[in-house]
């Protein structure tokens, strides 16, 4: 059993299926220019966020029907680094975890969108954020609709819970995520049993500058989970809103689980586009703490439905 949860984008086993064959139309192919230096050359940015506002669209959100599903993973007897094989004890034993209705986005939150949201609330950007937008507007002259689309990065855990109730919703708990990413069945990957490809997931990338090599958010039909949520593995892993109990599976409560009290690390989920198959699982579980800003590590908003939020026939 580890000590303390993992950072996202980190791997602790060899890889495995690892293909790096890029297919997104919007891959960073190219730059020998260090992000330092890009950023000494245009110091003024603002503008080009301007533009990236402009493009900003909200996700639809899908619902997850009420009733029980299964969470974690059972103790089987699997071959050594199979992906069948548990991540670590963190995520045993199995639980059939009872979740009332919700709804949560189909896609992660968008650049776009979070620093349209930035601008709305007075807040500043923060360095690593300004730094990538200026490198990759300068060196790799990406447009403004194609940032727009990207995930939100270098994002705090308080930055994301404050986006989501700024728009009347909030992070999703540890279980929804997991419901939201593999469905009643239990799914291994969101898509099903079969191992990642580049066809189904934005994962096993490397920039040398730690440029993100992502997806646009509203794409990935193919790998898309079992309610229609798009890059439930692999793109941008995804804070939740529980903090990382290494052995909170034991005990968590059989209803609506909501994590522990308290903690030093927040849960991040699903893997991100650096991450190695078995990060992708849905049931493997990582960490970080909650004031890290990194380039793996987005997130997507929940809403409960209550009675009142139903409407009248």
């Amino acid at each position: 059993m580890h000590g303390h949860p993992r950072c996202s984008g980190y791997t602790s086993r060899p890889v495995k299926h690892r293909d790096i064959i890029n297919t997104v139309l919007f891959v960073i192919l190219m730059g020998t220019s260090s992000l330092l230096a890009a950023t000494a050359a245009t110091p003024d940015v603002s503008g080009r966020i301007a533009a990236i506002t402009e493009q900003a669209k909200s996700s639809p959100m899908q619902t997850v029907s009420e009733g029980p599903f299964l969470m974690g993973t059972a103790r089987t007897n699997h071959e050594l680094f199979s992906l069948d094989l548990q991540y670590d004890d963190t995520e045993q034993p199995q639980r059939r975890v009872w979740l009332n209705r919700y709804e949560i986005d189909r896609d992660e939150v968008s650049l776009g969108q979070f620093l349209l949201w930035l601008s709305q609330q007075q807040r500043p950007l923060s360095e690593g954020l300004r730094k990538l937008i200026e490198h990759v507007t300068t060196v790799h002259a990406l447009p403004p609709d194609t940032l727009a689309r990207w995930p939100a990065l270098y994002v705090t855990w308080s930055e994301a819970s404050d986006f989501c109730r700024a728009r009347g919703k909030r992070l999703p708990t540890e279980a929804e995520w997991e419901k939201a990413a593999r469905g009643e069945q239990a799914n291994l990957f969101p898509w099903g049993p079969q191992s990642p490809t580049p066809a189904l997931a934005m994962f096993g990338q490397y920039h040398v500058h730690e440029i993100p090599i992502v997806a646009p958010v509203d794409s990935g039909e193919i790998g898309r989970s079992p309610y229609g949520l798009h890059h439930m593995a692999g793109n941008a892993a995804e804070w939740v809103e529980d903090w990382f109990g290494i052995d909170y599976y034991a005990t968590m409560p059989d209803h609506d689980p909501q994590g522990p009290v308290s903690g030093r690390y927040k849960v991040a989920r699903g893997g991100s586009w650096k991450s190695a198959p078995a990060l992708l699982r849905t049931a493997t579980r990582s960490g970080a703490s909650p004031d890290q800003r990194t380039a793996t590590i987005g997130f997507r908003c929940a809403r409960s439905i209550t009675s009142a939020s139903l409407p009248t026939p």
